[in-house]
């Protein structure tokens, strides 16, 4: 059920009409036509465009278009006022009825209600995360995982059918500079003194798996050289950062559908494969690149490299794939990378990457529009950085990790729920304070508490009228009377209820997890603001003593407040909770 939807459609009906009726033009197009909340509440409950999008087509004047429309759309029941606003803006207030079938719609869907089609069952791949697999995951990669996993349980919630994908980058030198870390773990608990040397990885982390090296291998490695162990311990080491890797998603809650590892793509013909396919469009050449921004001349050394013509798709410059001594530049698996996912039959593709990737978004785009001939859509997005701190410092170190604050330091101090939803009270794009000490906080000011704190307090009100004896069941609040549901503020909560399949199919169609996030705080906050009118003015107090209908209508509502927001929470990764501690 999306009102915002239904009245569209009214309008649409309304300017048909006119124009059957030779008031309007036949040929107009209306694609541009929207029904929106208005910024003033006061205004009304929606905005409609209409007349201002219609008028230049029509040569007409706003302000007589929307004048027509009102006589028409007051024809129909569902619209209780209509008001031509401004330069030609059209203002409407629906019927009470239309508010109180929300509520019903929430009781009777649940968990279904806002679910929308507007994917179609098309199949998106997000991928997300994909650190290297040299350590445990940093505050960074938890803001990324977040963000991914609420992108993708959005999109499903939108009828979406989504795959959550990690790229294992282990086909780059870090992933030798691991081993050789690992194995300076395994000398030292062979009782070697070791010394790590700079671009090494010193972490306390890798200590467990140079212990398993040895039980693995014994002594047979110690005093070799590096060709006897390297290929063995790389793969090794990768295996073991890969099940950290795994554990630290799962302490956020996130599990992906796909692990894909860059090394498959070597040695085996993919890259050639992604290459020929663009060499075949006439998009592979053989030349050499201009200078780059800032250096004089005479510091460039020109040499002769395969380029892919990512300029005729978009991007500023043509991109090496491969290097003058033959070897593939990080580009060139990237490109076989994303090859294989058209190939696999995706719809539309979405990366996550933190905010240090951000001059690889036009290349990675131009690959994609190149090699499924404009036909796949690509979204890039950007996650900013996040500031930590603690008892109003900045926090910057753990100790496990050697360099840096890990996933898991910051799940074991706060849990993965305020995590989460922390994550998302900004834009993706935007960077975050997260501050150990607030987020913790039981006040309005912490977005976490607060709606959990709503959430609460309808379970509480559940709890006390069935101890007074008031059948509160989904099924039977769905049927009971809602006609006496008319004060300000109780059609408010309503009709912030009746945003949430508008607000679902707007963050999934541009890809912003954060507005669940934002709405769920909006919503807490007209469910408190009417708790908190109940001290004053009896009549709002959700239980009416002794007066079982009318608590019920009242119930009804708060009930469907909770029902959004456990689904809200469930597309955040985030549980309700029933009670406050």
């Amino acid at each position: 059920m999306n009102l915002f939807t239904d009245i569209r459609a009214l309008v649409l009906d309304a300017v048909a009409a006119m124009q059957a009726a030779g008031k309007l033009p036949a040929d107009l197009d209306t694609a541009a036509i929207t029904v929106e909340p208005p910024r003033d509440a006061l205004h009304g409950d929606m905005a409609t465009n209409a007349a201002m999008v219609l008028a230049k087509p029509a040569g007409q004047k706003p302000r007589d278009i929307a004048g027509a429309l009102v006589g028409r759309l007051l024809s129909d029941g569902r619209i209780a006022a209509a008001e031509v606003a401004g330069p030609g803006f059209l203002n409407l207030r629906l019927a009470d009825a239309l508010w109180h079938g929300v509520i019903r719609a929430a009781l009777t869907q649940r968990a279904d209600f806002g679910r929308s089609m507007m994917g179609q069952g098309r199949r998106v791949n997000v991928e997300f995360v994909s650190a290297n697999p040299t350590g445990p995951l940093h505050v960074g990669h938890t803001r990324g995982a977040v963000f991914g996993d609420a992108l993708a349980s959005l999109l499903a919630h939108a009828g979406f059918e989504v795959t959550r994908e990690y790229y294992i980058n282990d086909g780059g030198a870090q992933v030798d500079v691991l081993a050789r870390s690992v194995y300076l773990r395994y000398l030292e608990a062979q009782g070697h003194e070791v010394a790590f040397e700079d671009g090494t990885y010193p972490g306390d982390y890798l200590r467990p798996v140079g212990e398993a090296l040895k039980e693995k291998v014994g002594a047979a490695w110690v005093d070799q050289p590096e060709a006897v162990w390297l290929d063995e311990v790389r793969a090794f080491a990768t295996d073991a950062m890969m099940d950290l890797i795994r554990e630290d998603l799962a302490a956020l809650g996130v599990r992906m559908d796909v692990f894909f590892s860059e090394k498959s793509l070597y040695g085996t013909g993919r890259i050639e494969e992604a290459l020929k396919a663009l060499r075949d469009k006439g998009l592979i050449y053989e030349g050499m690149l201009e200078p780059p921004k800032g250096k004089l001349p005479e510091d460039w050394e020109p040499r002769q490299q395969t380029l892919f013509r990512s300029s005729a798709h978009g991007d500023d410059i043509d991109r090496p794939v491969r290097k003058s001594d033959g070897s593939w530049t990080y580009f060139a698996p990237d490109i076989a990378y994303h090859f294989d996912k058209i190939s696999r039959g995706f719809d539309a593709l979405i990366d996550v990457f933190g905010a240090d990737h951000g001059g690889y978004v036009k290349r990675m785009k131009a690959a994609v529009s190149a090699l499924s001939d404009g036909k796949v859509p690509l979204d890039i997005k950007l996650t900013q950085l996040v500031r930590l701190y603690k008892n109003g410092e900045p926090f910057k170190m753990s100790k496990r990790a050697g360099t840096f604050v890990t996933l898991r330091d910051v799940v074991d101090q706060v849990g993965p729920d305020v995590t989460r939803f922390v994550m998302l009270t900004r834009k993706n794009d935007a960077p975050l304070d997260f501050d150990f000490d607030k987020v913790l906080e039981q006040t309005r000011e912490n977005p976490v508490f607060y709606v959990q704190y709503a959430h609460a307090r309808v379970c509480s009100v559940l709890r006390k009228a069935e101890a007074a004896g008031i059948d509160v069941s989904d099924a039977t609040l769905a049927a009971v009377d809602l006609a006496d549901l008319t004060h300000e503020a109780e059609l408010g909560v309503a009709r912030k209820l009746g945003e949430w399949p508008r607000l679902i199919e707007t963050a999934a169609r541009t890809h912003e997890p954060h507005r669940v996030a934002f709405y769920l705080y909006d919503l807490a906050s007209e469910l408190h603001t009417l708790w908190n009118r109940g001290h004053d003015e009896p009549a709002l107090r959700f239980l009416q003593e002794d007066a079982p209908a009318t608590s019920q209508t009242k119930i009804a509502l708060v009930r469907a407040v909770a029902v959004v927001i456990s689904a809200g929470l469930g597309i955040l990764g985030v549980t309700p909770v029933d009670e406050m501690r």
